[in-house]
């Protein structure tokens, strides 16, 4: 690995095409596995190493520089000498354990080379789902980052479960991919920038593998345009897909977080993102929630689900009141005071999720007329500040 800094220009003018993208001091760069890997699936150790590289001459631009990396489960699958991916999950983690070590230590090699450190951290569900763990998680990533270390993240394969939180029949994971897991780390962190480095370009308005018109969408100010055309099969190294990327997108960009999806195959990628550069599809940035509403919107499991009347749906959408028992038709789950439940309307329409105030039996003996003891019937099931909706 060379020491030396390239510095990319910004454009034939010399300023930069995305100014608000190259102001960014808090960076979370995602990796994917197929950055990583060559497309017979051997290692591309060249590529991992420029990442390094490039976190590095960031770091020492002052720029605050976290890695979101995949590829543990196809080194292991390497070393294991398996031709194909694994299906069951036991064999999955078993080719995790064995590739996460031989990952990380690539890791260290790179950035020892460079005279940095790099410490690892393995995240698992309730690192997020967990109000204490995540605010714990929070203030050791930002140790790190104090220390000047570069964190090295990735979900723990090798004992995650992949367990779903069943609302009404329907599977809510936190993160069952890095995509979700970056944007969940550059949400909780308040990063301004998140790069998603895949193998192709970016998002495109078609799919380009069967319309050769189809044209690459530079900026996304809507991430909803994104979502209607992003979509295709998941590749047989990776969990996650385009739609996985573009629903990440979605999450970061609510929290204040700028978004560019861009090629990691692409030389000086890092560099040319940060410099402004007109590369890849750039996600503006849209105004953020507060720490806590971020918790709630995006960190948490759901544990349960409310069903509102008409009334209630008007006071919260209009007027931006509270959650009160009178509005509540039903409670589905056992969730606990302090758990998020999803918001549903009389007709099954989403409406957001909230933080409950009270157990699942006491907002059930609201419905059903009875007032248990030490409440009142106008008791706030969730506070507006507990509440995030969907716009």
């Amino acid at each position: 690995m060379s020491e030396t800094v390239t510095v990319y220009a910004a454009g034939p003018s010399g300023v930069a095409a995305r100014p608000e993208v190259a102001a960014a001091r808090r960076v979370v760069l995602k990796v994917g596995t197929r950055v990583l890997t060559h497309d017979d699936g051997r290692l591309a150790l060249s590529r991992l190493f420029a990442l390094v590289e490039a976190a590095v001459e960031l770091r020492n631009a002052r720029r605050e520089v976290l890695i979101v990396t995949s590829g543990a489960v196809g080194l292991g699958k390497e070393a294991l000498g398996l031709s194909t991916s694994p299906s069951e999950l036991s064999e999955r983690q078993a080719c995790a354990a064995v590739g996460q070590a031989r990952l990380m230590a690539l890791y260290l090699e790179g950035f020892e080379r460079l005279g940095a450190r790099c410490a690892q951290v393995l995240l698992g569900q309730g690192d997020f789902d967990d109000r204490t763990r995540y605010l714990n998680l929070r203030a050791t990533l930002l140790a790190l980052l104090g220390h000047g270390v570069i964190p090295v993240i990735n979900e723990n394969d090798a004992v995650s479960t992949e367990e779903l939180a069943l609302v009404e029949d329907e599977a809510r994971p936190i993160f069952g991919d890095n995509d979700r897991l970056s944007a969940l780390v550059a949400t909780e962190l308040g990063a301004d920038l998140l790069v998603l480095l895949t193998d192709v370009d970016g998002v495109f308005d078609r799919d380009p593998r069967v319309d050769q018109a189809a044209q690459l969408m530079s900026r996304v100010d809507d991430p909803e345009t994104a979502l209607a055309v992003a979509g295709g099969p998941r590749s047989a190294a990776s969990r996650g897909g385009m739609r996985s990327k573009v629903e990440s997108a979605a999450m970061a960009v609510r929290s204040a977080c700028h978004v560019v999806i861009a090629s990691g195959r692409m030389p000086g990628v890092a560099h040319r993102v940060l410099a402004g550069e007109n590369v890849g599809t750039w996600f503006v940035a849209q105004p953020g929630l507060p720490a806590r509403r971020r918790w709630i919107a995006f960190a948490t499991a759901l544990r349960g689900t409310l069903h509102l009347d008409e009334g209630a749906v008007s006071a919260l959408r209009e007027r931006g009141a509270s959650l009160l028992a009178p509005g509540i038709v039903s409670a589905e789950g056992e969730f606990r005071a302090g758990d998020v439940v999803a918001l549903k309307g009389p007709n099954g329409e989403s409406l957001g999720r909230g933080q409950a105030s009270v157990d699942a039996d006491t907002v059930r003996k609201w419905t059903q007329g009875e007032r248990p003891s030490g409440t009142r019937n106008r008791h706030a099931v969730v506070a507006r500040e507990n509440l995030v909706l969907e716009s």
